[in-house]
């Protein structure tokens, strides 16, 4: 398939007015295994969003190895901590990047929702009042791995993008947080995005592989996403703390996340009225501290 087949757009209808009357969409973007290029796949993924239009927010969860605003190259004086400290609200801590999106720095706060306490989910719940009206989409960048963090966050989002790499390991530990999710917390979809990949032909051996041991011990369904191609720009952007479709707009790389936003925005959710917020969102992983405390 020609990736750039859906990119031959004339600029004037690339992007689209935000609707103000849609509900927020909440996707995760995880992994089994660090190192498979998680946080470029999140930060490109909403430049390529919000270059459609769309508002989009990231939320660096991965708190362990927070690195979103290293990779673009910022420095947020404030981060969720102050926030859930009471110290300061939404609007002092977030931190617009490239393309306009909007950054929720992350930081020890949020290491483990389980001690959270009262106050602090009330500021939280609070802070994000007025947010559901402001963005289409929250990209959630969590850490790699089962822990229960992850897990969290993961099961809240109202989608899950799990990201592999062609490397045997990356498989395996892709199966490993798909059985989890699936046998201790009852997910049974999920989006594959495969990452590095030579080719369709080494990306689809990928999803193919997942599927097929997937059918046949797990209950659940997984949804091809496509690839993002190995290229020497990313490694470039990176030291450069720059995304790299806005530093390499006409690389491959560039040109293939602009297909998976079009791939992302074709594809349909069911989010109900209640869980179409974020407000909602965070009540979830309440909801889940609350159960693993019993």
């Amino acid at each position: 398939m020609d990736q750039a087949a859906e990119l031959r757009v004339p600029p004037e209808r690339m992007k689209s007015a935000p609707n103000p009357g849609q509900q927020i969409r909440v996707v995760s973007v995880t992994s089994g295994k660090g190192g498979v290029g998680k946080t470029n796949i999140v930060v490109n993924l909403a430049y390529a969003l919000a270059m459609r239009g769309k508002r989009v927010m990231v939320l660096d969860a991965d708190v362990g190895l927070a690195n979103v605003d290293i990779l673009l190259g910022l420095n947020p004086q404030y981060t969720i901590q102050h926030l859930l400290n009471g110290e300061k609200g939404l609007t002092d801590i977030l931190v617009k990047g490239p393309g306009g999106i909007l950054i929720l720095p992350a930081s020890s706060g949020i290491q483990e929702l389980a001690e959270l306490t009262r106050e602090q989910r009330i500021h939280l719940l609070s802070a994000f009042e007025t947010m559901d009206r402001k963005i289409d989409i929250l990209v959630i960048d969590t850490g790699a791995g089962i822990s229960s963090n992850v897990m969290y966050f993961n099961v809240a989002a109202h989608e899950i993008i799990v990201v592999v790499s062609p490397e045997p390991t990356s498989i395996t530990d892709a199966y490993a947080l798909m059985k989890v999710m699936s046998l201790r917390y009852a997910e049974h979809h999920f989006n594959l995005l495969v990452n590095g990949a030579k080719d369709n032909i080494d990306a689809d051996k990928v999803f193919e592989k997942l599927s097929m041991v997937a059918e046949r011990f797990l209950n659940i369904s997984i949804s091809y996403l496509g690839y993002i191609p190995y290229d020497n720009h990313v490694k470039k952007a990176v030291k450069q703390q720059k995304i790299v479709m806005e530093r390499y707009p006409e690389a491959t790389v560039s040109r293939s996340f602009h297909v998976l936003a079009e791939k992302f925005l074709k594809t349909s959710v069911p989010i109900t009225s209640n869980r179409g917020n974020i407000k909602f969102f965070w009540r979830q992983l309440f909801k889940r501290d609350d159960l693993e405390k019993r």
